[in-house]
């Protein structure tokens, strides 16, 4: 299994890497630098777009430009740059973190605190910006995903350490009956993603792997990564088959630094995922 780097970098927290297949390049955010990333593989370019304060996640839009989950709420990035709240919801100890975009085209979007405690909500997000808090008391929200037939949403809360499942409806957006799928036990569960065949493949925050379970939570892949917190991964490419992983540098000491923490590193051919749903607005 082949390990390469994507884009050589040093962010302090690259998070939520996205393909967006309508231009074949990944979008993803360093959230402490408040930096958007759009990479080509095929220009081998990393742009960067500044935001206004920390960035969770960044997702395309099917009217062209961005959704951003930012510090204080969601908001909009047109194709000049320009800025629209969508929701704004500011606390003080709490910012935005990771987001994706339903099958139907709805932003969920997670909050953490950064000082002490839960306090954090995973909110549904429409077009329109009609928000409502689906989860709360969340310590830090992260990876959410749908299986390949939209019955089932994957979340993780990594204070929790585990991967959850629910019970969601496409149509009305409902996502109810929270129960563990599987308990992790390696480092913090972070990112996810789901292939074509129902997996969840999850990036583990000082576990240095990404790990892959089966649609009844057993885990049945283990991939070593050269560093040590893999924050999330997602497949792209124009087949699907390349797993790009996003890594992150804060926290760890000079000693525990790897030379490609902060980097975007990328595993040609080792799955099959789907294409990510553009916000439908």
């Amino acid at each position: 299994m082949s390990i390469e780097v994507a884009v050589r970098a040093e962010a302090a927290l690259g998070e939520g890497p996205t393909w967006d297949h309508a231009s074949g390049t990944l979008l993803w955010v360093d959230v402490l630098s408040s930096e958007v990333h759009r990479y080509s593989p095929w220009r081998n370019d990393d742009a960067v777009l500044e935001m206004p304060q920390h960035v969770g996640a960044a997702k395309p839009r099917t009217a062209g430009g961005l959704v951003v989950n930012l510090r204080d709420g969601v908001a909009l990035i047109d194709r000049d740059g320009a800025k629209t709240w969508l929701v704004y919801w500011a606390r003080d100890g709490v910012r935005g973190n990771d987001a994706a975009v339903d099958p139907a085209g709805r932003l969920w979007a997670g909050t953490m605190r950064y000082d002490e405690g839960p306090g954090g909500w995973l909110a549904r997000v429409k077009p329109t910006g009609e928000a409502k808090v689906v989860l709360d008391k969340v310590g830090v929200s992260n990876g959410i995903g749908w299986s390949p037939d939209a019955k089932r949403m994957y979340y993780i809360d990594s204070s929790e350490r585990r991967v959850d499942v629910l019970d969601f409806d496409e149509e009305s957006g409902e996502a109810t009956n929270r129960r563990p799928l599987a308990e992790v036990h390696r480092g913090l569960p972070d990112g996810l993603t789901v292939d074509s065949s129902g997996a969840i493949w999850v990036a583990l925050w000082g576990g240095a792997a990404v790990h892959r379970y089966t649609p009844d939570g057993d885990l049945d892949l283990e991939i070593e990564l050269p560093v040590g917190q893999p924050t999330a991964c997602c497949f792209g490419g124009p087949d699907f088959t390349d797993l790009y992983v996003t890594t992150a540098r804060v926290g760890l000491s000079e000693d525990a630094l790897s030379e490609l923490a902060g980097s975007v590193l990328v595993l040609p051919g080792v799955g099959e995922g789907l294409p990510s749903p553009a916000f439908a607005g």
